[in-house]
């Protein structure tokens, strides 16, 4: 019996998303709820429906899992707590610093109604974090790093756009790639923000703004730019669409350090890495795996909420225990 699978949004993620459902044979998308009229979107699974977002409670015992797609800047900490109290709901909610509070409000609506949510799921934090703990707990004696890029960050092109007389930008997180290779070699002391990443930003002005402007006020961005080495570069619209069109990512997890005795140690170093041609629509991938894993263990009578901590990997696969075992041990 397949997975009966709902998304809400409709962007990048979600548009993801529906890609990520297509390729698996255990999985049905049902439903696609969006805030826009519904007449107006054309989605690419001809046996799903397009829903208004405020027809949702309708659809509660037609959906087994429902992927949450907003941002979450201010999507996520409103829909998945409201949505969690009708289904069963996975979401990729991804500002660290919030992560407590945000698990905190949406276990109470999970456990209130009996459902079972997922919060802050997909490479980073996601896969990132389990390499994290993995590397952590088995190098005990150690530091763990970790390298965003070379791609494109969405929030900090964002932030570019917003300054007055910018009128496209994309902005590239890039690994210094001199502090990548000490970490590679054993090195474990302290880098600062500037030490382990670049900044890179492709700027198109409109008309009549002055470049010397816009570029300071970039560099001199609190926490966006100020802290790093940043290069502005002005190009034309067209090139704009030629040449960064695309919304590759990737980046590195390592954990360097010493097992054995301290007395006669021998160096360890952890490495996980991932090279992305297009960031949503893994993103949304892994959100579709552990979409898998929240309905089986919903079926299961687990509830409240919880992270890619509290799953077992067995729960990502459409495979049997045994096929596992015989392919994968």
């Amino acid at each position: 019996m397949s997975i009966r699978v709902g998304i809400l949004g409709y962007g990048n993620i979600g548009r993801g998303a529906e890609a990520a459902i297509s390729r698996c044979e255990d999985m049905e998308l049902v439903a696609v709820f969006t805030r826009r009229d519904p007449a107006s979107l054309t989605i690419k699974t001809p046996t799903a429906q397009v829903v208004s977002a405020d027809d949702m409670e309708a659809w509660t015992d037609k959906i087994d899992v429902l992927i949450n797609c907003g941002g979450s800047a201010t999507d996520l900490p409103v829909q998945t707590p409201k949505s969690a109290a009708c289904f069963n709901v996975v979401d990729s909610f991804d500002n660290h610093a919030h992560i407590p509070e945000h698990f905190a409000v949406v276990d109470k609506a999970a456990m209130e109604s009996g459902k079972l949510a997922m919060i802050s799921c997909g490479w980073d934090p996601g896969l990132f974090s389990l390499a994290r703990i993995f590397s952590s707990s088995i190098i005990t004696d150690g530091r763990h790093y970790t390298f965003w890029g070379r791609g494109v960050s969405q929030g900090h092109s964002d932030a570019i756009r917003r300054i007055p007389g910018v009128k496209d930008a994309r902005q590239y997180t890039v690994p210094v790639e001199e502090t990548l290779a000490a970490v590679r070699a054993g090195e474990t002391g302290e880098f600062t923000a500037r030490q382990m990443h670049t900044r890179e930003c492709f700027v198109v002005l409109e008309d009549g703004a002055d470049a010397a402007e816009v570029e300071k006020k970039i560099k001199t961005m609190p926490n966006y730019f100020e802290p790093y080495d940043t290069t502005v570069t002005f190009i034309t619209e067209e090139e704009m669409a030629r040449d960064h069109a695309g919304l590759p990512h990737g980046g590195f997890v390592l954990r360097s350090g010493e097992v054995g005795y301290k007395d006669a140690p021998h160096k360890a170093l952890f490495e996980f890495s991932l090279s992305l041609e297009s960031n949503p629509e893994f993103t949304s991938s892994v959100l579709v795996a552990y979409a898998r894993a929240v309905a089986r263990l919903a079926a299961e009578g687990r509830k409240g909420c919880i992270s890619v901590f509290d799953i077992a990997p067995a729960y990502l696969s459409p495979l049997s225990a045994d096929e596992l075992r015989a392919h994968m041990l």
